[in-house]
């Protein structure tokens, strides 16, 4: 006997993508740099992420961090991207309940 299909065509929800929106996500750091040698330079041009990702030094990187992003419309003319994503760091004081 064939199997039976349960339901036709899914429908497909917008995509974000274009659009301007903001989120804020809790970043593990400690998963993402395991295993990779030690850098000497991060460049960012926000200094607060910068500051609270170098805060404990080259060797001690804290485990997680809590950033927002926004995506803003491009202000130059010339760019083929109408969209960008702003990054900016959120202190907290824990990380539980987030």
């Amino acid at each position: 006997m064939a199997p039976v299909k349960k339901g036709g065509k899914k429908k497909k929800g917008r995509s974000a993508i274009n659009e301007v929106v903001t989120r804020e996500y809790t970043i593990n750091i400690h998963k993402c740099i395991h295993g990779v040698g030690f850098k000497k330079h991060m460049c960012t041009t926000d200094t607060r992420l910068n500051k609270a990702v170098w805060a404990k030094g080259i060797r001690n990187v804290p485990c997680r961090i809590h950033v927002r992003l926004s995506r803003e419309y491009n202000e130059d003319e010339d760019s083929p991207n109408k969209l960008y994503t702003l990054v900016t760091y959120v202190p907290v004081t824990t990380f539980k309940n987030l």
